[in-house]
C-alpha cells in the first residue's frame, strides 16, 4: 500500500519513524531551511516529472550557507536521494518533497557556529491547492521581514512565522492570504507565495531589493513569458494602489503553482474574474512542471515508478 517516505539519517524510513530530540537547536530557534519539490503524476505517460530538482538543492544549498550549516551532500546527492524517497512511496499522484537542513545539536543557546547539521527529505501526498476561482486577499497589517534582519533570499525556517501571521489574520478577518508590504510600503510577497501585476499592459513583480524569496516558480513564469510570449517581466518596486489599479494580480509558488487573485481590500482586481494573461500563465506552467513542452525538459527529472 502506497505511504509517504522519509529519507532521515542515512535512511529511508516511514516519516512516522523519524524522530529528533527535543532539545534540537533547530526545534528551539528556526536554525534551518527548508524546501519544496513537486514530483508531479502524468497519468497518460505513467510517470513523475520533479520539476527544477537540481535547482532547488542548488539554492538550499545557498541558505545552507547563511546559516553556517555544511552538509555532507552534493546537489546531485540530494536530487537523487529524493527521487529515490518519490520511487518508494509507491504513489501513483502529485508527490510533494519537503527538504530540510537543521542544526542537530541537542543545545540550548543562541548561535549558528560550532553546531552540527543535518538533512532530511519526506515525500508525501498533499491536499490540491484549491484557488475556487481566484484568491480574495488583503494588504496584511504584517510588515515583510528585511534581508537585513533575516535572509529573505534563503527558504529558513525561523522566517516564516512572519508568513504565519499574515496568513492567519487573513483567513480569520475572511479572506485567503495577505499581502505583505516592505518597511517602505512596498509589495512584497504572500504569506509563502511570490506577486505579479500586470499593469497597462504590461508585466510587474517586486525585485530582489524589496525583501523576497526568488521563487523558482517565479523565475520559471519569467522565462516563460520572455519566451514564449515574447514579454519582458518588470522587475521594480510596486506601491500599494497599484494592487488597486492593476488589470490583473496573481501569485506564484511551488505548492501553489499560478494562482489568480481576484479581490485585494475588498476591491475587485479588474472585472473580478481571472486574467487572460494570468490563465495562459497558468495552462503553460501546468505544461512545463508535467515534463510535456520538449523545450524545457532539461527542468524535469523523470521517474518510472516500478
Amino acid at each position: 500500500m502506497p505511504e509517504p517516505c522519509a529519507y532521515f539519517r542515512g535512511e529511508y524510513m516511514n516519516p512516522k519513524d523519524a524522530r529528533i530530540g527535543i532539545m534540537t537547536h533547530a526545534f528551539h530557534y528556526g536554525t534551518a531551511t527548508f524546501g519544496g519539490i513537486n514530483a508531479t503524476w502524468d497519468e497518460e505517460n505513467q510517470r513523475f516529472c520533479l520539476f527544477r530538482l537540481k535547482d532547488h538543492y542548488c539554492r538550499q544549498l545557498l541558505a545552507c550557507k547563511m546559516l553556517h550549516i555544511q552538509l555532507p551532500y552534493t546537489a546531485d546527492e540530494m536530487a537523487h536521494i529524493t527521487v529515490e524517497a518519490v520511487r518508494r512511496t509507491g504513489f501513483r499522484q502529485n508527490v510533494y518533497c519537503r527538504p530540510v537542513a537543521y542544526k542537530s545539536t541537542e543545545f540550548i543557546g543562541v548561535k549558528l557556529h560550532d553546531l552540527d547539521a543535518d538533512w532530511f527529505v519526506v515525500a508525501t501526498v498533499l491536499p490540491p491547492f484549491s484557488t475556487s476561482g481566484g484568491l480574495r486577499c488583503c494588504t496584511s497589517s504584517w510588515t515583510r521581514i528585511s534581508d537585513h534582519q533575516i535572509p529573505t533570499h534563503g527558504k529558513i525556517c525561523g522566517g516564516y512565522v512572519n508568513g504565519a501571521l499574515a496568513k492567519t489574520e487573513a483567513q480569520l478577518a475572511g479572506f485567503d492570504d495577505g499581502i505583505m508590504l516592505t518597511q517602505e510600503g512596498h509589495v512584497s510577497e504572500g504569506a509563502v507565495t511570490n506577486t505579479f501585476v500586470v499593469l497597462k499592459g504590461r508585466l510587474l513583480t517586486p525585485p530582489p531589493s524589496d525583501s523576497i524569496l526568488l521563487g523558482m516558480t517565479r523565475d520559471t513564469v519569467m522565462q516563460l513569458t520572455r519566451n514564449e510570449l515574447g514579454m519582458e517581466t518588470i522587475e521594480r518596486s510596486i506601491v500599494r494602489s497599484e494592487l488597486y489599479e492593476a488589470d490583473e494580480v496573481f501569485f506564484t509558488g511551488t505548492y501553489a503553482g499560478v494562482v489568480p487573485i481576484v479581490e485585494i481590500d475588498r476591491r475587485p482586481v479588474g472585472d473580478g474574474t481571472p486574467g487572460q494573461l494570468t490563465a495562459r500563465l497558468q495552462e503553460m506552467y501546468r505544461e512545463v512542471a508535467v515534463g510535456r513542452n520538449s523545450r524545457y525538459q532539461h527542468w524535469c527529472t523523470f521517474l518510472k515508478p516500478d
